[in-house]
């Protein structure tokens, strides 16, 4: 039973992690009209992207906490490396969740655009949601540390570079996609 667990637990997070980098990705380029096709393919597939990724991130937080628990007490054997280790970890997958849950409970709220926080600081939760599963995803998921260096902080460096690209358009400095006239 608790391998099965562990084994959903690991396909959920594998899902979950690039679900939710794509999510931020299309956020990110979602409202910028100068990035074009790549705005326009953002608005058809934010939403629903953003959903999937939470409901699998749902997923993971509750077959992780199960998966947790079966470690915890010795139902499972322990990870190979220091169990205070692997509790850090799950506390900032906790963290993590609790963000991303802000974050969909603020865009949900019907009188979001009334209310003083807005859709900016919705989303800053949400960023903030990533940046938390990304330290959990590097402390949890020890045994694909070595994916950290080659995979993990490239695509993370990219979303930053959006992400800056992003504050840069909006600050009229430049123009993207259009010619000098």
């Amino acid at each position: 039973m608790s391998e099965l667990v562990w084994l959903l637990d690991r396909g959920a997070a594998l899902i979950a992690y690039p679900a939710l980098y794509l999510a931020v990705l299309t956020g990110i380029l979602y409202s910028i009209e100068p990035f074009g096709i790549l705005q326009r393919a953002s608005q058809r597939v934010h939403v629903e992207l953003s959903v999937f990724a939470m409901l699998v991130t749902l997923l993971h937080a509750g077959v992780g906490l199960l998966d947790t628990l079966f470690i915890v007490t010795g139902q499972a054997p322990a990870p190979a490396y220091p169990l205070s280790y692997f509790l850090g970890g799950v506390a900032v997958g906790v963290g993590a969740l609790l963000l991303l849950v802000v974050a969909v409970r603020g865009f949900t709220e019907a009188t979001r655009f009334d209310q003083p926080w807005g859709p900016r600081v919705v989303h800053a939760f949400a960023y903030g949601g990533f940046v938390f599963a990304t330290v959990h995803a590097a402390a949890v998921g020890t045994d694909l540390a070595g994916l950290v260096v080659p995979l993990l902080g490239p695509t993370i460096m990219f979303l930053v570079y959006v992400l800056l690209l992003r504050l840069v358009v909006l600050r009229g400095t430049v123009t993207v996609g259009r010619s000098a006239q």
